[in-house]
């Protein structure tokens, strides 16, 4: 009797681990959408204020990928550590230096500006309040009880938009605005940096992660400098892109059951977007009164990545 139940146990076990592995869905490559999602006025305005347009900062980009060989050879080995098809690094990169910013013409030119803010003294804050002390606030005392990065600065964040973000709490009013864009960005709101563009809030993020699979030191809120040699250096800049990326392929497959690793214009979506975890908790609410699967959706930026996609590939 007793190995009988033993072996009715296991089947149930395999059984339930095999529902569990059908019920995440594979993402349909390309895009959802037909016309390209609405490019943000922000966007537009900060070419125009360059003087450039957004097909001039594309080619550039992609002459970037060309002329430079090293860059490329970076990206595939970067992209095999982290367990991702190059093209997601790609693609990220596009979207970027053609919507946020303009690519510097020489991949040396990134560690150039690198070395330059490098002995910078930075520190987050907001209003003279150091992000440290700001999270020992008792708000955030649920967060203690995670020790890895990932965890411990999505809780954080989580509660930043329940209890602080456009709220007034003991008589102190906080801005409508993103955590990272409030205590990670002291130079003006909305700044990234680097070749991968990256937050710093989103580098503090995934800090263990670069840590366990490159080796590089992991990043602390409490020195600002060193999360803006992390994020400028090109190296260790497509170390954090990478996780970055495995990341919300991650979030997507274990919250919202689904993969994206096929659609890189979803990865780029979420790379410029951020708040993977939320907005993956937000598909799987979608999707959990039954009906038509709701799929996840490119914005222009990831759009154009899919639209793209053959151009793209042909650089690896």
């Amino acid at each position: 009797m007793i190995r009988r139940f033993a072996v009715v146990a296991l089947v149930a076990f395999a059984m339930a681990c095999s529902s569990a592995e059908a019920a995440v869905l594979m993402v349909p490559p390309g895009n959802r959408n037909v016309v390209q999602p609405p490019i943000p006025g922000a966007s537009k305005e900060r070419t125009r204020e360059f003087k450039t347009t957004f097909d001039l900062k594309y080619d550039k980009i992609i002459d970037l990928f060309k002329t430079d060989r090293k860059l490329i050879e970076k990206i595939k080995k970067t992209a095999a550590v982290y367990d991702i098809a190059p093209i997601h690094m790609i693609g990220a990169l596009v979207g970027e230096h053609t919507y946020n910013v303009g690519v510097y013409d020489t991949l040396q030119a990134y560690y150039i500006k690198a070395a330059a803010y490098a002995g910078e003294a930075f520190r987050f804050a907001y209003n003279g309040e150091k992000v440290d002390h700001f999270v020992a606030r008792p708000q955030f005392a649920k967060c203690a009880a995670f020790t890895d990065s990932d965890r411990l600065w999505t809780c954080r964040e989580d509660v930043w938009n329940e209890d602080f973000r456009g709220k007034t709490v003991d008589g102190e009013s906080f801005p409508n605005n993103r955590f990272s864009a409030v205590f990670f960005q002291p130079f003006y709101a909305g700044q990234t940096f680097g070749l991968g563009q990256i937050n710093p809030l989103t580098a503090l993020m995934v800090t263990d992660m670069v840590h366990e699979r490159s080796g590089y030191p992991k990043l602390d809120e409490n020195h600002a400098a060193d999360v803006y040699n992390a994020i400028m250096d090109p190296d260790m800049s497509l170390a954090y892109m990478a996780a970055i990326i495995r990341k919300s392929i991650d979030d997507y497959k274990t919250i919202a059951h689904m993969d994206i690793s096929d659609n890189p214009g979803i990865t780029a979506t979420l790379y410029n977007l951020g708040e993977t975890t939320a907005r993956a908790k937000a598909l799987a609410a979608k999707n959990s009164g039954g009906g038509p699967v709701v799929w996840p959706q490119e914005n222009y930026y990831g759009w154009l990545v899919n639209d793209r996609l053959a151009q793209l590939q042909s650089l690896l």
